[in-house]
């Protein structure tokens, strides 16, 4: 291969990239204004268990291709907890917490995902994290702190929910992913990563069917309603996986996680736009020192200067 083509190949994977990147932000940015809409007529918990039986279905196709069904068979346990943890009770959390918060201030919570992940990994997995990922973790959940004490009211509000429960419910989600990271590399590491996701949407699915019929709404949701429900569970779920996986065999998974800092961006965004929600001075600033913590906790970026061997 010429110079020339070695250049031209590195700058349409650069540019590839960069694509994957700010559409899965994009995408799962918009996952908190889908599960609202649907959440408004279905309930959080319905909600939630439609979404991942919705992208379970639209999986298995990929699943069939790929002929990944042995190594589903395989570690059909492992993969089907890992959907409890990284998929049902995530969901139901966030399609909970969208009914009472701005799903601004929802989009903005899920960035310290990275921050329990590393809490997580250090009490199970023993990585210990160096002193800038310490601080790195005492300025994040600073910032975590600081936004939900303006928000964490536990008297019941306009909706008849307390902000309160939703601050925790999104806290609840994010410890759960962070859960779920140090689960998948202690009992998943060498699974195919699609057989991974259809098969935690499979179990997040079984795990909702129950209480997700229990809860079923009274009265049919409207047509905007299934609306929202179908995005969130083809776009914002199947299709955001394979994105993702896409990312992480492209880039690596270090770079591929860097993706929740620009979800909040596009959640307010949308937001602000679609819903008309407000945001304050306040929610900025607490969320880029979340940001600021969590890229110094997932050691992004360290403190000081690092000598040369």
């Amino acid at each position: 291969m010429s110079a020339a083509t070695a250049a031209t190949s590195s700058t349409g994977q650069s540019k590839k990239w960069i694509f994957d990147f700010v559409l899965l932000a994009a995408i799962w940015g918009a996952s908190f204004l889908f599960m609202r809409g649907a959440a408004l007529e279905f309930g959080a918990v319905p909600t939630a268990g439609l979404r991942v039986l919705i992208a379970a279905i639209a999986l298995l196709p990929l699943l069939w291709m790929r002929n990944l069904f042995p190594a589903l068979a395989q570690h059909w346990r492992a993969v089907l907890g890992v959907g409890l943890l990284n998929s049902a009770i995530p969901f139901a959390c966030f399609s909970y917490a969208v009914l009472s918060i701005s799903t601004g201030l929802s989009s903005i919570l899920n960035a310290t995902t990275p921050l329990f992940g590393a809490v997580v990994a250090w009490v199970w997995l023993r990585e210990k994290p160096d002193g800038s990922r310490i601080i790195g973790l005492a300025i994040g959940f600073l910032g975590v702190v600081l936004l939900a004490w303006e928000k964490a009211s536990f008297k019941p509000g306009a909706s008849g929910a307390a902000t309160g429960w939703a601050v925790l419910a999104c806290l609840l989600a994010c410890l759960c992913y962070g859960i779920a990271g140090s689960f998948t590399k202690r009992f998943l590491t060498g699974v195919p990563p699609m057989a991974t996701a259809a098969g935690s949407q499979i179990g997040a699915a079984i795990g909702l069917a129950l209480p997700a019929l229990w809860l079923r709404p009274e009265v049919l949701p409207s047509a905007h309603a299934w609306g929202s429900l179908l995005v969130v569970g083809v776009l914002c779920s199947a299709v955001a996986y394979v994105l993702f996986f896409r990312l992480i065999a492209t880039v690596g998974p270090a770079k591929a996680l860097t993706v929740t800092f620009a979800i909040p961006v596009f959640g307010v965004f949308y937001g602000t736009v679609f819903l008309g929600e407000s945001l304050t001075l306040w929610m900025v600033g607490c969320g880029l020192v979340i940001v600021c913590g969590t890229v110094l906790s997932t050691g992004l970026v360290k403190l000081g200067k690092t000598k040369n061997a």
